[in-house]
């Protein structure tokens, strides 16, 4: 079932966003080589508390960090630790907070200091599908159309698309219906209405589309340790459109 929001649940989804996104303006000034991922765990699990919020992620199905940090090859749910960032590294950030019960959720990709043209090139063509599925989403538009113009973008660039992480429904739960594959044909799906809130998440690769989870049960690696990058918005859908709950 997709729960429609009050505007009552609306607002507070807004100011859990309005959390995320500042702890993403927080992040990209703290991300700077030499800084380790677990400094900027704590930067982001201070921030989130200090806004009368908890991060979302840390303690969910035992993941042990407020935020997932996931370096080149790594797609999405990386441990923060003490590894030190470098000049040329990409790193996925992905940050949740609830407030008073309403979960924000979103992920970008940043550069450490100087990167490749291959790497800038992943994560523009990443952020631009992102924005293209988006601009899709109104009332009445099936649901997979979004996933189809965010799979045109990454295609067209020749870069693939990961199939076995999608985007979802977010709101009182952290996952909520629908499921949103970045991947498949237009038309199709549920009809989109004003209330849903969902996190629209492109999960793109340079190389192949395979990934796998290495031993410690969470941490999602390309198979051919190509670069991957993972942008993210939680978004509502309005009367005319969308509004972007986490924009920074």
């Amino acid at each position: 079932m997709i729960v429609i929001k009050s505007e009552k649940e609306l607002n507070l989804m807004r100011e859990a966003g309005r959390i995320v996104a500042e702890t993403h303006r927080l992040m990209k000034q703290a991300i700077v080589p030499g800084v380790t991922t677990a400094e900027l765990d704590r930067i982001a699990d201070a921030f989130i508390r200090s806004q009368d919020a908890v991060p979302s992620f840390k303690g969910y199905n035992g993941f042990p960090a407020s935020i997932c940090a996931s370096t080149n090859e790594e797609l999405v749910h990386g441990f923060p630790g003490p590894r030190k960032l470098v000049e040329g590294d990409i790193i996925s950030i992905d940050i949740g907070a609830q407030y008073q019960g309403y979960h924000g959720d979103s992920a970008w990709t940043y550069g450490v200091g100087q990167i490749s043209d291959e790497a800038q090139r992943l994560l523009d063509v990443t952020e631009a599908s992102l924005y293209a599925g988006l601009a899709l989403v109104r009332p009445d538009v099936r649901l997979f159309t979004i996933s189809h113009g965010i799979q045109k973008v990454i295609e067209d660039a020749g870069f693939s698309v990961v199939r076995e992480y999608v985007g979802h429904g977010v709101g009182a739960a952290l996952h909520e219906e629908p499921q949103i594959p970045n991947y498949g044909a237009p038309d199709r799906g549920p009809r989109l209405k004003p209330g849903m809130t969902l996190a629209i998440e492109p999960m793109v690769n340079v190389g192949e589309r395979y990934v796998k989870t290495l031993s410690d049960n969470w941490t999602v690696v390309t198979v051919d340790g190509s670069l991957c990058a993972h942008f993210e918005h939680t978004i509502a859908v309005t009367d005319d459109g969308y509004e972007i709950l986490t924009r920074a």
